[in-house]
């Protein structure tokens, strides 16, 4: 058994198999999934698993470079882009999009992580980087 966080094994195999430049989003429960990207379900009930549980769990795993939000998180949900932007840190580059362009973006992922998430433009992008 691994000693890590992250024990969920579809996770595990997304993580290990990206690489530079490819992407994956963490999304709330509403979020639509693209029929040609892999929908990984995590989301239980309303507000299980919470979007910041999943992307604190993925940042200690992933290496990444920069992460797509969508603006309206900025007025629509301010609590939750607080946080976001305490676990990304200063490292990494937030870049700011519609949602209409996030919901577009969303195509180009390997992969969508639904959480449980129900609090509004919960959504992340997130952009692979090497780790040398």
């Amino acid at each position: 058994m691994r000693k890590n966080a992250l024990l969920h094994t579809e996770l595990n195999w997304l993580l290990s198999d990206l690489g530079h430049r490819d992407k994956i989003a963490i999304a709330d429960a509403g979020l639509p999934v693209p029929e040609n990207v892999r929908k990984i379900d995590l989301a239980l009930k309303c507000g299980l698993p919470a979007f910041i549980s999943v992307l604190e769990i993925i940042d200690k795993e992933l290496e990444y470079e920069e992460a797509y939000l969508a603006e309206e998180i900025k007025a629509e949900n301010s609590t939750n882009h607080e946080k976001i932007k305490e676990i990304l840190g200063s490292g990494n580059d937030i870049i700011y999009i519609s949602h209409e362009q996030f919901k577009k973006e969303t195509a180009e992922c390997r992969a969508i992580i639904r959480t449980g998430e129900c609090t509004p433009y919960s959504n992340i992008i997130l952009t692979a980087g090497v780790i040398f």
